[in-house]
């Protein structure tokens, strides 16, 4: 490996931020130097001293992509470098700080690189603004992030902010979460005799300014109450509700005193989609929300576990039982998916218990209860292909009430009863419909038509007593024909 590439850095903007060994080195360089972008001060102020360039700025007009940019500048610079021993690249700023080319040179191991060195724009930058990165500081590429990535409690520096596209970017994304007029501040060549600086609103970030490859954009600290739609956020709260100078009630609370409201929440939540209500959706899943993160809360407060656990289990579990998008398994259809699911389930839980059964929370409502116990069975053929034998079961059960009425044995009564309702539950689950959603649909529609009677009642200025079965019936049919 006798090539060698010697990779220079030209600092922000500046010839006189140039260390002197560096500009010397330029100066007396016998070749083209190359460079990654003739779009820097420092080279107009070299060619005045006949130091003659390389660039690369055409390539980024025959690719789409940067990362395309970056190999096709990496590929080109090795095979020069292949065929003249040793050459100079240079780039704006430090080698080392946001320079995805010197990056790649240092990963291939076909010529030998050499990094020299540089001043970064950070110093200049950080005067510029006046911050200080020990406050908590994050350096973005804005060419390549994800949203996921920002601190946004931290000061954020976006670099290669090179045109208007990439500011769009960089605008569209900060805008999922910062409201339009947040003040951005743009920065060109900082520290240098040609350094401009301008506070926008984020909206007008890709509008207000020329842009080049010396910009970047800064993004001061964000305050707590702007980021109350974020988890992070969220647990903050949540962990000062129960806090020391917290609220006395979410203090008190326990994973036993906290059981009946995820069951009220999560069937409010239920409503809500019944009911087509987007805004109550929203709504009731921020309930059940929070009543997952007391519970992460209470166990972090008690040393057992915290809402990461929750987290990592569920993640983890997820990506085991998805083999067919994290893994190399095929599948053909939905239903082969549950069988691997459930394949992968039993594999996990280990040793079967001694019944099918006895895996059924005892503290399900009877009626999905009922529902489980059957669907356990189907798994082991207990089970009808076809309706028509359940209805049947449904009609001799209900001849076996009639008959119960008639003994006038109560206890009989009961189970004759309950006899009837897992029938229906078996037909139910025939036609893959949920018994409790069920209900709640026809527990809904009767409240709602008996509201419809409540104020008719009302409207003729009379009580219930007042009105015939037959006339309440009639406005019934009224609030039938409405629905």
């Amino acid at each position: 490996m006798n090539a060698k590439i010697e990779v220079i850095g030209l600092g922000a903007g500046d010839i006189n931020q140039l260390p002197l060994g560096i500009y010397r080195k330029l100066i007396t360089y016998k070749g083209d130097i190359h460079v990654r972008t003739i779009d820097h001060p420092v080279i107009e102020s070299l060619k005045t001293e006949d130091v003659s360039f390389v660039a690369y700025d055409t390539v980024y007009e025959s690719n789409d992509q940067f990362g395309d940019v970056y190999q096709q500048i990496v590929h080109e610079l090795v095979q020069q470098a292949k065929e003249t021993k040793n050459l100079i690249y240079a780039v704006p700023g430090h080698p080392m700080l946001a320079e995805k080319t010197v990056q790649l040179l240092l990963d291939q191991q076909d010529v030998q690189v050499e990094v020299i060195g540089g001043q970064s724009y950070l110093d200049s930058l950080f005067t510029s603004l006046k911050i200080d990165p020990i406050e908590g500081f994050q350096f973005i590429d804005g060419t390549s992030f994800e949203r996921s990535q920002l601190a946004y409690k931290q000061h954020m520096v976006f670099c290669q902010v090179y045109d208007a596209f990439v500011a769009s970017e960089v605008k569209l994304t900060l805008l999922e979460d910062l409201p339009p007029e947040y003040p951005v501040t743009i920065v060109v060549a900082a520290g240098s005799e040609q350094e401009l600086i301008q506070t926008v609103p984020l909206v007008e970030l890709d509008q207000s300014m020329k842009l080049s490859n010396l910009t970047s954009v800064y993004v001061p600290p964000v305050t707590d109450e702007q980021l109350n739609h974020t988890f992070t956020r969220l647990r903050e709260v949540i962990a000062t509700l129960r806090g020391p100078n917290g609220c006395p009630w979410d203090q008190k609370q326990t994973h036993e005193s906290l059981r009946k409201y995820l069951i009220e929440e999560a069937y409010e939540f239920i409503e809500a989609v019944n009911n087509e209500d987007d805004e109550g959706i929203v709504e009731e899943m921020g309930d059940v929300l929070l009543q997952v993160m007391l519970h992460s809360q209470i166990g972090e407060d008690e040393g057992f576990f915290t809402i990461d656990d929750v987290i990592k289990t569920i993640t983890e579990k997820m990506i085991r039982r998805h083999p067919h998008v994290f893994g190399n398994i095929e599948v053909s259809d939905a239903d082969e998916v549950v069988s691997n699911w459930n394949q992968i389930k039993q594999k996990e839980k280990g040793d079967s218990p001694s019944s099918l059964l006895d895996a059924i929370p005892a503290d399900l409502p009877q009626l999905l209860f009922a529902e489980e116990l059957q669907k356990k069975a189907a798994k082991v053929g207990f089970d009808w292909d076809q309706p028509e034998p359940i209805w049947e079961k449904i009609t001799e059960e209900l001849n076996e009430v009639k008959e119960a009425i008639i003994t006038g044995d109560e206890k009989e009564l009961e189970s004759e009863f309950g006899d009837v309702l897992f029938a229906v539950v078996n037909l139910l689950r025939y036609y893959d419909i949920n018994p409790e959603i069920a209900v709640m649909r026809t527990n809904q529609k009767f409240k709602t038509r008996f509201h419809f009677i409540e104020n008719k009642v009302k409207e003729q200025g009379l009580s219930f007593t007042e009105l015939t079965l037959d006339e309440l019936d009639q406005y019934w049919n009224q609030a039938k024909q409405i629905e």
